[in-house]
């Protein structure tokens, strides 16, 4: 007789949007006990997730399944590195960018379906300043965003995003210079992204061509834009062309080391921290074995953001009236998005 496997399923009780009763029911009823022995741990205190993860690596625990967001796959993968035992996710969190980067389904009966078939893949991971990311991490106004967001309090992907366009209006870019193996530039930038995987969450797409597997890091410059460029870029972040745009630079690397000229916020798979002023951010490969699927991910319509980008291409403003006029428009069409794309 085959021996079963030993997977652990780690529940945070607070992350996401959704409680977790139905998930751990859904657990019970649905996972194949043919296959293996589990049990249900709760989490009780930040980190904890990474000691559980821990343990369960010296006890040859075969997999560590995540229930969660982007945080506690954080917490509890930064334990696997370059251990046996393997990653599973059941995304419950606020953006769930790793999850849909390897196509895992939000429904929890179908992640529970993939956790049953058992399909590993191994993927590479990063590091900020030392600190493990497996999504992506960065410098500028989504660092600034994901601190005022921590601070608020509040969840869920319209919140983000309502709280995102505000702060937009008013953030000022800063100068950053950025290294790696081909020399230095500077970049007058709004934000620095390096993606391992291509989304921050909710399909959001800020490194749309990035791998998991391919060794390297995709880094995303976003450079300084206009109110009048915003439905463009809300349209081709979700659209994952936001890599053509103009205001757009993109690098494919290893290693970078990013200057700016104060310490402040960065952030790791959405959790800000602070900082000094250089950051190395680096790729580290095939480290860290996931369970996921091999379907492909069905594409998406985006009718309402194609309209919407092409409604304001070739506006042409016509004074400070005009251009408040516009920018309040602007704003209220963004808002009306955010709540239609919340609601995928």
């Amino acid at each position: 007789m085959t021996e079963k496997k030993k997977i652990v399923f780690v529940v945070n009780p607070i992350s996401g949007t959704q409680g977790k009763k139905a998930i751990l029911k859904n657990i019970e009823e649905r996972i194949d006990r043919s296959v293996y022995d589990f049990e249900i741990v709760k989490t009780q205190y930040a980190g904890h997730a990474s000691e559980i993860a821990a343990q369960a690596v010296e006890n040859h625990t075969d997999i560590v399944v995540a229930i969660g967001g982007d945080g506690t796959i954080n917490e509890i993968a930064r334990s696997l590195v370059h251990t046996h035992t393997a990653l599973g996710v059941i995304p419950c969190g606020s953006g769930n960018g790793l999850a849909r980067h390897l196509r895992i389904p939000m429904d929890s009966k179908a992640a529970i379906d993939i956790i049953n078939k058992g399909v590993q893949l191994c993927i590479d991971y990063g590091k900020i300043n030392d600190i493990p990311f497996f999504c992506t991490c960065g410098v500028g106004f989504d660092a600034f965003v994901s601190l005022k967001f921590a601070d608020s309090g509040k969840r869920g992907l319209l919140a983000y995003l309502e709280n995102t366009l505000h702060e937009s209006l008013t953030y000022q870019p800063e100068t950053y210079e950025i290294e790696n193996e081909e020399g230095t530039v500077r970049h007058k930038a709004f934000l620095i992204a390096c993606g391992n995987a291509s989304q921050y969450g909710n399909n959001a797409y800020i490194a749309p061509q990035a791998s998991l597997t391919d060794g390297l890091m995709d880094v995303t410059i976003l450079e300084p834009f206009t109110v009048l460029d915003v439905p463009s870029l809300s349209f081709q972040l979700f659209n994952k062309t936001i890599d053509q745009n103009s205001c757009i630079k993109t690098m494919r690397t290893k290693k970078i080391k990013i200057h700016r000229s104060h310490p402040g916020v960065f952030h790791f798979d959405g959790d800000p921290v602070m900082g000094g002023e250089d950051l190395v951010v680096e790729i580290i490969p095939q480290g860290l074995n996931v369970v996921t699927t091999d379907q492909k991910e069905p594409m998406e319509s985006m009718n309402l953001l194609q309209m919407i980008s092409e409604y304001f291409s070739g506006l042409k403003p016509k004074g400070e009236e005009f251009l408040a006029k516009r920018q309040n428009h602007l704003f209220e069409l963004n808002r009306t998005l955010l709540r239609k794309l919340s609601k995928k």
